[in-house]
């Protein structure tokens, strides 16, 4: 049986397919995207604008042009932050399955987290001890403590990289004055995390998604880590340290120049580094890694295991 999962963040709908022989295992035999920015013009108003509108429906067009390629059997597709919270999310979601007879599910943060966490331990061994898994999207960013067995705690904290920006419109490049506001904000809305951290205190640092494949893809074409097609990747600590003063010092010109720099991540990828070495700084973790498996991989988990995530 072949399965389709489409993932609509809030900067990118990411598309899925896999092969399954029914025993919950299961092969990917493809795996595309498509940027919509389905945030920009509206996510501070909770609304859907129409320019962002007209590329969420394109791209929905995309992947089931994509999907009708592959005799896929079923499809299923996830929605987050910017359609969960725009008061024009629910027409939205009307008129994909109007136009595409496609049903979306608009999960809530909770769920979201829950997914991303069953997707990440498919692709690390998360081990005995704790871990922080970090997914920075443009609506909101979800951390997971846990390890390979449970979750100890997890929150949606709704600070994705599409409101930081409209929030602070950093000048090009950021200012020191401009970080440390930046890292105010970020300590006075993240203390649920920083008080449970304090209950389960994570050695490494997990990054799922966009800004994570980035670090991964900068560090890579500048040839400090291998070049690899692994589901996960090792990023130095000390490497993405120095990665992280080279983008605060950067124009946007010069990121854009950047080789392994995708163009959408140019805008975003300062501010999510500034999240990063935030959590990186006041938590003290130890050691980092990449997982290229997030919600989709762990939406595609749970149906084959008939695991629900509400």
């Amino acid at each position: 049986m072949r399965i389709a999962i489409i993932d609509m963040g809030t900067n990118t709908f990411n598309l899925l397919v896999a092969e399954t022989n029914g025993d919950n295992q299961y092969e990917t035999i493809h795996n595309s995207k498509c940027f919509v920015k389905l945030g920009e013009g509206g996510i501070d108003r909770k609304y859907i604008a129409p320019e962002a509108w007209e590329r969420g429906l394109e791209a929905i067009r995309t992947h089931m042009s994509t999907i009708s390629n592959f005799n896929v059997d079923r499809v299923f597709a996830f929605a987050t932050s910017a359609t969960r919270d725009a008061e024009n999310g629910a027409s939205f979601v009307e008129e994909i399955l109007k136009k595409h007879n496609l049903k979306v599910n608009i999960i809530k943060g909770e769920q979201e987290a829950l997914l991303i966490y069953q997707g990440v331990r498919q692709a690390i061994d998360l081990g005995s001890n704790i871990n922080l898994i970090l997914d920075i999207g443009g609506g909101s960013n979800e951390v997971i403590l846990c390890n390979a067995k449970q979750v100890f705690w997890m929150h949606s904290f709704n600070l994705g990289i599409q409101r930081l920006l409209n929030q602070f419109n950093p000048s090009d490049p950021i200012t020191p004055d401009e970080v440390k506001r930046v890292e105010q904000f970020l300590s006075a809305e993240l203390q649920p995390l920083l008080n449970a951290s304090l209950a389960h205190t994570p050695i490494r640092l997990v990054g799922s998604s966009g800004s994570f494949d980035t670090y991964r893809s900068l560090l890579a074409h500048a040839g400090i880590i291998p070049i690899t097609k692994h589901c996960s990747a090792e990023i130095p600590l000390d490497q993405y340290l120095q990665l992280h003063q080279k983008l605060l010092k950067s124009t946007r010109l010069e990121r854009l120049a950047m080789k392994g720099m995708e163009s959408i991540r140019v805008d975003f990828i300062v501010l999510a580094s500034i999240f990063t070495n935030f959590i990186i700084c006041k938590l003290g973790v130890e050691s980092i890694a990449q997982s290229n498996y997030a919600l989709k991989e762990g939406a595609l988990w749970g149906i084959l295991n008939d695991v629900q995530s509400d």
